[in-house]
This record gives C-alpha cells, sequence and structure tokens, in this order.
C-alpha cells in the first residue's frame, strides 16, 4: 500500500468529495492563493476555481456564520479555522447556531458543514495557540467531534465528516501534517462513533486520540512490551461520539485503564470515560482508572517546562506500570 502524508490524505478527501457534489465548498484563511497554511489544500484552487475555495478574512466569526447559513441554504460549506484556537472568535456560530439549528427548526434544517483545522500544541507557540477543545465541543449536544491519529483515519473520517448531514468538528494536530502513512488507493469511509482497536493486549487497556497516539503512546507501548507488558490500545478516532462499548468490553478483558489526552484534566474526555468505566464495568476493575493528561495550568512557553507540562512517553510508562503491577 502506498504511504502519504497526513495533508496529502486529508486533500484527497476534500476533492474525491468536491468532485462528487458541486455543492461542497471550501473556505478559510489562506486556503486558496496560497494552498493552505499546511499546504492541506494545495493545488485545490487551480482544480475548483475560486467559487469553490475560497480565501476570507481574518474573521472567523463572520466567515463561521456565512458557512452557517450556506448549509441553512442547501450548500455542504468546509470551514477552516487556521486553529481552533481562533474558533473561539466564533464560537457563537458553532455552538448556538450550527449545533442548534436542526432541532430548533424542528427539523427543517440540516447543517451539513465541516469545520476543520489543528488542534493542541505544536512547539514553542505560547499558551494562547497551545490549547485543546475537544472537550468544550464534545460537551456540545448537536456536533460530532473527530480526531484522527493517522493518515488513514484523517482521509476516511474526513469524507464521512463531508457526507454527514450534521455538524463536524474534524480537529487535526499541527505536528501531524508531515507525517506518512499507508492509505489505499481505493476510496473508502470510515464510521464517525466506532472505535479503533489499534492493537490486542492482556494486561491494561490505554485509551487515547490524536497525536497522543503516535507521538507519545505507541512508543510507550514499545517500552512496555519490552518489559513484558502487554497493553491493549483503543484509538477513540472520535470523542462525539464515544465508542464506550469497545472501551468497557476491553476493560472487562484486561481489568484495568489508563486513558492519554494532551487536555487539561479537569471536565475532560478522560473524566468522562472514566465516569462510564466505573459505572458499566466496576465489578471488572482490579486497579484505579488512570489518567494521564496536560498540567492544569496554561501552557509554558520554555521547552523544558512544556515538556514537564504535556504526557510524555515516561508518564505514559510509568501509569501503565502502576497499574499493571497492581494485581488480583
Amino acid at each position: 500500500m502506498r504511504e502519504i502524508q497526513f495533508r496529502e490524505a486529508l486533500r484527497e478527501a476534500l476533492s474525491e468529495e468536491m468532485r462528487k457534489d458541486e455543492k461542497i465548498f471550501l473556505m478559510g484563511e489562506e486556503v486558496a492563493e496560497y494552498n493552505g497554511a499546511y499546504k492541506v489544500s494545495q493545488g485545490m484552487l487551480d482544480e475548483f476555481g475560486p467559487k469553490r475555495v475560497i480565501d476570507t478574512p481574518i474573521a472567523e466569526l463572520g466567515f463561521a456564520g456565512i458557512g452557517v447559513g450556506a448549509a441553512m441554504n442547501g450548500l455542504k460549506p468546509i470551514v477552516e479555522f487556521m486553529t481552533f484556537n481562533f474558533s473561539l472568535v466564533a464560537i457563537d456560530q458553532v455552538i448556538n447556531a450550527a449545533a442548534k439549528i436542526h432541532s430548533m427548526s424542528g427539523g427543517q434544517f440540516s447543517i451539513p458543514i465541516v469545520f476543520r483545522g489543528p488542534t493542541g500544541n505544536a512547539g514553542q507557540l505560547g499558551a494562547q495557540h497551545s490549547q485543546n477543545f475537544e472537550n468544550w465541543y464534545a460537551n456540545t449536544p448537536g456536533l460530532k467531534v473527530v480526531v484522527p491519529s493517522n493518515p488513514y483515519d484523517a482521509k476516511g473520517l474526513l469524507k464521512s465528516a463531508i457526507i454527514d448531514p450534521d455538524p463536524v468538528i474534524f480537529m487535526e494536530s499541527e505536528v501531524m501534517y508531515g507525517d506518512k502513512g499507508p492509505v489505499p488507493e481505493e476510496e473508502y469511509y470510515l464510521e464517525i462513533g466506532k472505535a479503533n482497536v489499534v492493537k490486542e493486549g492482556t494486561d491494561v487497556t490505554v485509551v487515547s486520540f490524536g497525536k497522543m497516539i503516535p507521538r507519545v503512546v505507541l512508543p510507550a507501548i514499545e517500552e512496555l512490551t519490552k518489559e513484558g507488558v502487554n497493553v491493549e490500545l483503543i484509538d477513540l478516532r472520535s470523542v462525539r461520539p464515544i465508542d464506550y462499548a469497545t472501551i468497557v468490553e476491553s476493560v472487562k478483558k484486561t481489568n484495568r485503564l489508563v486513558i492519554v489526552e494532551e487536555a487539561w484534566p479537569l471536565a475532560s474526555i478522560s473524566s468522562e470515560i472514566t465516569y462510564k468505566v466505573q459505572r458499566d464495568a466496576f465489578d471488572y476493575l482490579d486497579a484505579p482508572v488512570t489518567r494521564v493528561t496536560a498540567a492544569d495550568v496554561p501552557l509554558p512557553y520554555a521547552p523544558t517546562l512544556v515538556e514537564a507540562a504535556l504526557p510524555s512517553v515516561a508518564k505514559v510508562v510509568k501509569a501503565v506500570k502502576e497499574v499493571a503491577y497492581l494485581k488480583k
């Protein structure tokens, strides 16, 4: 199977769906003339023209609102935020308009819109440009929230997001755009809301999503395997909906759970999963559910402090060992 970059997988998903349906268009800052801030939309202006690949002003609230209005009128917009940190400027359109219009109109309006762009830390970008808002959007009924961890998932999930009749928040990682991975040439879609069991195991279940999988969790599993700890890894793929059934069934097998996410700990995806597992699989747990999250502080600028604040391979290895060695 060929290997392509994460950005190329996203571009293929966008282009394939846009070739099928003239109602689909892409809009955002620098998506057209500049070929995208991260070159996801490279060449798309030449193929689809300025009516379907649209550069916008630096005005997230305005162009997010245009996207919602377009969706209400039968078009299928894909709105790119240069970073989801900037989506806070448009949050009223996302939360109070896109997420609620279908319900408030009694089903008269569908909102087939995708809001996509990078999320999370990407080096020394400071506290205002290094945040994770997956849990914010996942807390909102009416939205779906997708966070892919590799090029294969990125393409299949984005294609599903584009054809979804409801609004989808599609969160990528800035540091992953150049990552390569196997992606088939044949067309495919991945179901939103179905987790992927990346690796089966018997000792500890590890649940994670997004860039934590390739950057932190998989290297940690390599180390743990050498020490004889057999980890089962679940990639959520989406955090709304969450595939609770797959997590619970895994915990019933391993009797232990570690959750890894890049966001802050309070009111997080990991705290929600912890609640669900202790409710539905409490009798199977042989150790406390453990989380590895960011420190509960604005992300510092100094690289040593960034490393100290975020989940790391060493922190995941330590957490897994702590629960793995609590034998029955």
